[in-house]
């Protein structure tokens, strides 16, 4: 006989399971006698009722509950439309509905038909049982299962035949979730999962393929409809039976009322509503976007995102019907992101015209595309001189031929402009002033920059670039280059972008200043706009936006990129595959669909624009250089400068040499005569312009010739190789003719050069002129004099591969 049945019971439980300690703890308890007399027949009664209690507990650690399958993902947008579902792995919609979206109403419909004692009871109903058996022995068949919407869930989760046996198992998994979950979670289990025809299973699910609503926004007909479909889901399908389905709502529905369940006024309002509904389509919006979202946010089945369903759909639109014009022209793809400035949210988010393209790669994520950035860094370039204090919008750059460490930069249409201010050559995308200003502001301080706005490409590539990084000899995404352009609207502080509404990532990085940031905004608005010619009437209304457009190396990428306070946009255009059109540029291609966007998303905004910092001020410059004005300016206009960082060195366009009374020889003050002279102001052009004006024939005041006595060499009249780069290796791919570029520049009183290759006279040409000759791979040594007697020497390296 046992005599203590805690010691029988402790002995028989697996000694990992934390009930044991419980077992003990209860023992102790039981057989206190300061608690509780510790006599034999208190023991029993204890342990007649702990028995049970912990055989039960003992069966759910041997036989624990089934998993819970996957729910299906689905994306929301910021005000909880749906924009995108995915089946689960089983292929059926099973949305998993929140708790705050069992709306009261749904609650007390489905307690009032199938289990009003569900808040009661422990999973299983005795009295329900009992006169389930009696029902079912009266009647001589089985017309009630008594059970409960616990049990139902527990047959959900493991359906099995509809036994004897199957019933005490369901019993059993019944208690198992009562012990597992809350009331509240069991409900919430129950409307995950109840059938509702073909693979739609759950409330959730049937709310949106059906009524196109989230749970909490149906009416009380539409929530009894819902309740009475899981009982016979194949016989009241919607959109199939939808005359016999009415009937049985109606029918619901007059109980309810007769019940009191539902106001009187509710019902028949509800008995009117007509039932004319059928399956629809998940919505399919951001698909680009959706499947990002649930890649990176696996564990999460609703997705509460940032993007605005208007703003969603209103873009796919634009795209999709600019894409119909533009694949006539074999450029197939195209894509776009939309951001609001203010929160740093991604509103719209296009990856391709069309995702279920598959025989046009219309599944490849154009907004995540590593691709050549063109033109469109150009801006950063600009500001992070400003900040440097190198130079001002109305400070001249040279755009003229120019060869840096072997590398020769071209403008976009091959042309070249001279001296330009720097607010002209941003505006107008001009190649050459980019890559000095890049060259001046270090390579490694803008790939810095980039690499804390997240360029994750240019990060990875930082020892690989050089100064073509200007011209968009990089890889970078959309999504990044529309974030730079953001922290530009945000007054040069750049945020990441968030993806979900509920995001509240503050982390924020001072990237250029506030003063920097509003002159290139005020560089970036000076274009004249391709929508306004045709939109004069309605120019009030189209917002005011700062923008810039690039165009890659080959044309294969088009972009263009505008930002207000309110939104920043980013358009590219081309082909995935690379193809290079013709007909592709940004300014063309990808501009207009960016004021399209623009004009539809922002129409009729208060083009509230933004304040020039305080340290940004006037000053009176000379307009030949864009520098204050020095001895020898005459005339003045206004530019703006940051004050203390600006610098204020003063303009030297002109200066002061001696002459001979006829002007046509120059002195140093090496061979200036005592008399018989005159100084004459003359413009002081870089060498680099004077020889750009020699070869385009362009009329100047040029110093006349210096005095041929005079054996000094002035530091200015130096003579300088440009190509080669001395101490450079030149790659040459192998059977290809190995030919080499030679160019000098020269004091302006030489008009002969003299190459030699390994003291070879290799060529005769004149100061700026270009030659090609043919070198053999190995160690050279060059040389070039001029007709003055002087030279210079370089080592150079050839290399075939």
């Amino acid at each position: 006989m046992v005599r203590d049945p805690f010691k029988f019971l402790n002995k028989r439980l697996h000694p990992t399971l934390i009930h044991r300690n419980l077992l003990q703890r209860i023992r102790s308890l039981a057989t206190s006698t300061e608690t509780w007399p510790a006599s034999a027949w208190f023991r029993w009664v204890a342990g007649g009722i702990l028995l049970p209690v912990l055989g039960f507990l003992l069966l759910h650690q041997l036989f624990p509950l089934p998993a819970t399958e996957a729910y299906s993902h689905v994306v929301l947008d910021n005000r909880g439309r749906v924009l995108h579902g995915f089946l689960n792995p089983s292929d059926k919609w099973r949305m998993q509905v929140e708790l705050h979206e069992i709306h009261p109403d749904i609650r007390t419909a489905f307690l009032a038909k199938e289990d009003r004692w569900f808040y009661w009871h422990p999973g299983v109903n005795p009295m329900a049982i009992v006169r389930a058996l009696w029902v079912n022995t009266v009647s001589g068949r089985r017309t009630s299962g008594a059970s409960t919407i616990t049990m139902q869930v527990a047959r959900l989760m493991e359906p099995r035949p509809r036994t004897h046996l199957s019933k005490i198992i369901e019993m059993f998994r019944a208690l198992q979730l009562e012990y597992a979950y809350s009331k509240d979670e069991i409900l919430q289990l129950y409307l995950n999962r109840i059938p509702y025809g073909g693979n739609i299973e759950g409330i959730k699910s049937a709310s949106i393929l059906y009524f196109d609503r989230l749970p909490e926004q149906l009416s009380l007909a539409q929530i009894v409809t819902l309740t009475i479909i899981p009982n016979r889901p194949n016989q009241l399908q919607m959109g199939q039976h939808n005359e016999r389905l009415t009937q049985e709502r109606n029918r619901w529905i007059q109980r309810f009322k007769q019940q009191g369940i539902f106001e009187t006024k509710r019902c028949e309002d509800a008995l009117t509503e007509s039932l004319n509904y059928r399956r629809r389509e998940m919505p399919r919006l951001a698909p680009h976007f959706a499947q990002r979202l649930r890649q990176r946010h696996k564990e999460r089945y609703n997705l509460h995102s940032s993007i605005d369903y208007e703003t969603q759909a209103k873009a796919e639109q634009l795209v999709a019907s600019a894409h119909r014009r533009l694949r006539l022209r074999n450029i197939r793809h195209l894509a776009a992101i939309v951001i609001d400035n203010r929160t740093m949210q991604v509103k719209a988010y296009v990856g391709s015209p069309d995702f279920f393209d598959q025989g046009n790669e219309g599944q490849v994520d154009g907004v995540r595309a590593v691709r050549s950035p063109g033109s469109t860094l150009k801006p950063l370039l600009y500001a992070l001189a400003l900040d440097q204090g190198l130079l001002t919008p109305l400070t001249k750059i040279n755009d003229v031929p120019i060869t840096v460490d072997g590398y020769r930069p071209e403008n976009y249409d091959t042309k070249f402009n001279g001296p330009i201010t720097s607010e002209d050559a941003l505006a107008y995308s001009l190649n050459i002033p980019a890559v000095k200003v890049l060259q001046r502001v270090g390579t490694p301080t803008v790939i810095d920059k980039l690499t804390l706005m997240n360029f994750r490409q240019i990060a990875a590539d930082r020892n690989k670039l050089g100064l073509s990084m200007a011209l968009g000899g990089c890889g970078t995404r959309l999504e990044e280059l529309a974030g730079m352009y953001a922290m530009l609207a945000n007054q040069g502080t750049y945020h990441p972008l968030n993806w979900l509404k509920d995001d509240t990532t503050s982390t924020e990085v001072r990237i250029i200043s506030p003063a920097s940031a509003y002159l290139i905004t005020e560089s970036l608005t000076r274009l004249t706009r391709p929508d306004l010619p045709n939109n004069r009437e309605q120019v009030l209304h189209i917002p005011k936006i700062a923008w810039k457009t690039g165009t890659s190396y080959g044309r294969r990428d088009a972009w263009s990129i505008g930002y207000n306070k309110n939104y920043t946009i980013a358009v590219w255009a081309g082909n995935f595959d690379n193809t290079g059109v013709a007909d592709l540029s940004g300014a063309e291609i990808a501009t207009p669909v960016l004021f399209s966007l623009f004009n539809t998303i922002d129409y009729s905004a208060t083009n509230e624009w933004y304040k020039r910092p305080k340290n940004v001020q006037d000053r009176l410059v000379c307009p030949v250089s864009g520098l204050p004005k020095g001895p020898y300016c005459t005339h003045e206009v206004v530019d703006t400068y940051i004050r203390e960082v600006t610098s204020t060195l003063e303009c030297r366009h002109l200066k002061e040499v001696a002459v001979s009374l006829d002007e046509r020889i120059s002195y140093c003050k090496s061979c200036q005569p005592p008399e018989g002279f005159k100084k004459v102001l003359y413009p002081n052009y870089d060498p680099e312009v004077i020889l750009w004006m020699d070869q385009m024939g362009i009329r100047y005041q040029a110093i006349p010739p210096h005095a041929s006595f005079c054996t000094r060499v002035e530091e200015d009249q130096a003579l300088r190789i440009l190509h080669p780069i001395a101490d450079k290796e030149y790659l040459f791919e192998r059977g290809d003719p190995h030919e080499l570029q030679l160019v000098a520049e020269a004091s302006p009183d030489v008009d002969q050069l003299y190459w030699y290759l390994n003291h070879t006279l290799v060529a005769r040409t004149i100061p700026g002129e270009a030659v090609f000759i043919k070198v053999a791979p190995g160690q050279h040594q060059l040389s070039c004099s001029d007709n003055r007697g002087r030279n210079v020497s370089i080592p150079f390296r050839v290399r075939s591969y």
